[in-house]
Formats: structure tokens, C-alpha cells, sequence
């Protein structure tokens, strides 16, 4: 009996760390390689690709659009595309990443266009203080609300630029992947963004500059 009892927790262990290896082993896997597994049917892969790249592209529609409902719909459309019989990823054209996000600007341009999104931001906290570096800097401590109405005033090009470098913290680098532009295009519109902004925010708080003076 205790022979059997060993084995049977013995089992039990392997089965453990068999499966603890294959966790890790998705966790090393790249999106591309994911992406081959989900389309063999593999709903394991699906599952682990949706956890790796759903929050982050939700945020960056819930930044480009200004609508949590909106943000919501596009993080899902994308994966529905994905899982689509009649989309095929080409991998010589790019990465998964910047091809996921490549489909959710597209929806939120459309969105955008027909005039389907709401009050920006309308279950999100005002009162919230934005504190990253950057952008914190040119606000100078005003609300998050206020950067977030300006924010959706700036073209397409720019707002991208400030959501995937200073909200998302991407690298120049990673940004003109995902936005398929050079890296100097990323500079020089992120510049200029942050600039739009910066004047942007002078004229909803005139009365607080000049209270700064």
C-alpha cells in the first residue's frame, strides 16, 4: 500500500512540473509562434497570447479613442480577427504585435469616423493625477481628465506617438514598430505632440498659469 501511495504521489508531482514546464515553456514562446500553435487549434496558445496582449491593447484604444466601451470592443475585434479563417498573419511583413495593433487603430479610426464614441472617458476618476516624467512635466500636476480632452484633440499621427511613448512607455525603437514609421518619424511627432499638448493645456487652465506667474 505504501508502495502504491508513493507512486501515486510520485505521479502526481511529475504531472505537476510537467505541466509547470509547459507554462513556462508558452511563457518563452514568441507571438508568432502562438499564433502558429492557435491556427493548428491549440486553445491553450490562444489563451496565452490573449492574456499577453489584451490589457495593452485595450489601453491603447481606451487612449486613442477616449471611450471605455469603444477600447473594450476593439481589444476584443482584434483577437476576433485573429481567430478569423479568412485572416493570415504574414510574418515577412512584421510582427503579430504591430499587426494586432495595426487592426486596432484601424477600428478606432472607424469608430472615430462614424461618430459612435461617447463621452470620453466616462467611467473613468477626474480627480486622478497623472505622474509620468514627461508628460507630467508639461502638465505641471493638472488633472488627468484635462490631458486626456487634450489628448484626443491631436491628429491621429501624434496622438499615437504620445500614447505609445510617454502613457505606454514603449522606446522609440518599439513604437515605430508598432506604428510602422522610422524612428526619427516617431521623434519628430512626439515632439511636436507634446507640444499641441502643452499649448493645449495652457488654454483649459489659463487662470492657473497665470496664478503660477
Amino acid at each position: 500500500m505504501f508502495a502504491v501511495g508513493a507512486r501515486d504521489l510520485l505521479s502526481v508531482e511529475l504531472s505537476h512540473v510537467r505541466k509547470q514546464y509547459m507554462t513556462n515553456a508558452r511563457m518563452q514562446q514568441t507571438d508568432e509562434e502562438l499564433y502558429g500553435l492557435m491556427r493548428k487549434g491549440d486553445k491553450r496558445a490562444f489563451a496565452e497570447l490573449y492574456e499577453r496582449r489584451e490589457p495593452a491593447l485595450y489601453r491603447y484604444a481606451l487612449h486613442m479613442s477616449g471611450s471605455k466601451a469603444a477600447a473594450e470592443e476593439v481589444a476584443q475585434e482584434v483577437f476576433v480577427q485573429l481567430m478569423s479563417a479568412n485572416t493570415w498573419f504574414d510574418e515577412k511583413r512584421g510582427s503579430l504585435e504591430a499587426w494586432m495593433y495595426g487592426v486596432a487603430r484601424n477600428l478606432v479610426r472607424v469608430f472615430r469616423r462614424k461618430g459612435v464614441i461617447g463621452s470620453p472617458y466616462t467611467a473613468e476618476p477626474p480627480e486622478q493625477v497623472f505622474e509620468h516624467d514627461i508628460v507630467g512635466d508639461l502638465i505641471h500636476g493638472e488633472s488627468l481628465a484635462a490631458l486626456r480632452a487634450a489628448l484626443l484633440e491631436l491628429p491621429d499621427n501624434y496622438r499615437d506617438a504620445v500614447v505609445l511613448c510617454d502613457l505606454e512607455e514603449r522606446n522609440y525603437e518599439e513604437a515605430a514598430r508598432l506604428m510602422g514609421c522610422p524612428v526619427g518619424t516617431v521623434r519628430s511627432r512626439l515632439h511636436r505632440a507634446r507640444g499641441l499638448l502643452a499649448a493645449r493645456l495652457r488654454k483649459l487652465h489659463p487662470v492657473a498659469e497665470m496664478s503660477a506667474r
